[in-house]
């Protein structure tokens, strides 16, 4: 009898931090202790552990068994801790060799029969194992597509805990896992992951030329849109074709957005890779943990985080709480969310797309159809006063939509532009804008501080001419300026110039003010 240890990992928001996994098998009063801050799902492995260990036909010590989580003071959470307490205590009572399992990571959550199960936030915690230089990392096989994407790790993938204690025993190559195991790969997944819909296509909206350019605008420069006009104007058709005109994500960004994902739980097992922008669409009625980030023992990331390097759309925008809506302002500033709670505080990454979408008042009727709005204008001005100032204030593009007659429908159809066609103009600015930040840590307009855009990217007098002079009228604050001037720029991309003029400011200003 003696001391072994093994390495796991723990999930502080999205990073993994590294958990030395201790076991000492020794004389006293037989039974197991776990130490080291666990909650109530590790604190439940004990039992699990026994009980696989026994089915799977090795023999369990009969001594007092101490396991301990270094470090003590990191609270840990979650079953994927079981199998590297199960090796632990194996190679201290010397089932398995003690060297052969000190520098191996161990993720998953043993069944009472010895199958190893999928777990939750597999990707980032083999990312915080690869910050140790070669590691291997033994992963359940319901979690080996999503572990193989991280480089420089070897990944070994098991089903069965026979299977691992054999193969640590005779250190031949790596077991194969079982069949069964496959079954078990919906588990680790609890909703499809929030990705655009592959078969719509922005032909498909006809009678908003302006709201369709404003789209290709915002997915150009990353901008966030509100979207004012009655229903049926194609208002959630707009937003759910913007995704269709973003370019696929870059590696580093697909491996961000699939970690947070897979903390979350809503990675499915057919697409280890999210390797397009998200689309979250939350519904009116959510909480505000529910879009920010939060939970009473395990914070998981809310629809903010869940958007990041994506959309956010909120449909029906003032039906939400005025307090959820205000909460967003913090994010769309800094491009991330902190939620504290009393064990800690934890970050999630949350820059994203807003997308609003808002009925001109309450009862959604038109004035210029034969339905008559009963509203008074008091009624409106509470119904849109939901969203405040300071959220508006952080939206770079605002868009009337109205009701197309007959003719215009007709008429707009030779225009409509399929969303392959927007998509090679959206890269080819996007490209341009890269172009222009190399050497910087910004790679769309949207993101240049103001700080830089003021010194590095202000555009002309002539151009800024428009802007001042709505800055001193008070129609413009100093934020909605930063605002115009980035737009401006995605404009000028858009154009193929090297520095945005007269045209796209004001152009720009409009966008912002209100078009119509």
């Amino acid at each position: 009898m003696a001391v072994a240890r093994t390495r796991s990992v723990a999930l502080v928001g999205v990073a993994g931090r590294t958990v030395e996994v201790e076991a000492d098998v020794g004389n006293g009063l037989a039974g197991i202790h776990l130490i080291g801050l666990p909650d109530t799902a590790l604190s439940e492995a004990r039992d699990r552990v026994r009980s696989a260990t026994v089915n799977s036909n090795y023999p369990w010590p009969d001594a007092r068994i101490i396991v301990s989580l270094f470090p003590a003071s990191l609270p840990k959470r979650g079953s994927q801790f079981d199998l590297a307490i199960a090796v632990a205590i194996l190679g201290a009572a010397g089932v398995v060799p003690a060297h052969r399992i000190a520098e191996l990571f161990f993720l998953g959550e043993l069944g009472l029969d010895g199958r190893i199960r999928g777990v939750r936030g597999v990707l980032p915690s083999v990312l915080g194992a690869a910050k140790h230089g070669d590691a291997t990392v033994v992963v359940p096989a319901a979690n080996a597509a999503e572990a193989v994407l991280v480089p420089d790790v070897n990944v070994v993938p098991v089903g069965h805990l026979r299977q691992l204690v054999e193969w640590l025993r005779k250190g031949d190559a790596p077991p194969e896992p079982e069949p069964e195991a496959d079954a078990e790969a919906e588990e680790c997944s609890e909703a499809p992951a929030a990705n655009g819909t592959p078969d719509i296509d922005l032909a498909d909206v006809v009678g908003q030329p302006v709201a369709r350019r404003a789209l290709e605008v915002c997915a150009a420069g990353g901008h966030n849109l509100w979207m004012l006009g009655p229903p049926g104007t194609g208002k959630t058709m707009l937003a759910e074709r913007l995704p269709t005109l973003l370019p696929g994500l870059e590696l580093d960004h697909a491996l961000e957005v699939t970690a947070i994902h897979s903390v979350a739980g809503t990675l499915p097992p057919s697409a280890p890779m999210m390797s397009r922008p998200p689309f979250v669409s939350p519904h009116h009625t959510a909480t505000s943990a529910a879009i920010i980030g939060g939970g009473s023992t395990i914070v998981r990331p809310g629809a903010v985080s869940l958007a990041h390097r994506g959309v956010l759309f909120m449909d029906e925008a003032p039906e939400f709480p005025r307090h959820v809506l205000d909460a967003l302002r913090q994010p769309l500033e800094s491009g991330r969310v902190t939620v504290s709670r009393s064990a800690g505080s934890v970050t999630f990454p949350a820059r994203f797309m807003l997308v609003l979408a808002a009925n001109p008042c309450p009862c959604a009727q038109t004035e210029d159809q034969r339905e008559t709005c009963k509203c008074s204008p008091t009624i409106r001005r509470r119904y849109l006063g939901r969203l405040s100032g300071p959220l508006l204030d952080r939206v770079d593009m605002k868009v009337t939509v109205a009701r197309s007659s007959r003719r215009e429908l007709l008429a707009d159809r030779q225009f409509v532009e399929n969303s392959k066609t927007v998509a090679e103009r959206v890269l080819t600015a996007r490209e341009r804008a890269a172009k222009r930040l190399t050497g910087t840590p910004w790679r769309s307009n949207a993101e240049i501080p103001s700080s830089v855009l003021h010194t590095d990217y202000r555009p002309a007098a002539d151009a800024m001419r428009p802007m001042t002079a709505c800055l001193d009228a008070g129609t413009l604050t100093a934020r909605g300026l930063d605002r115009v001037v980035r737009v401006a720029w995605t404009l000028a991309d858009l154009a193929n110039k090297d520095t945005p003029g007269q045209d796209e400011t004001n152009a720009a200003l409009s966008f912002w003010l209100g078009v119509r």
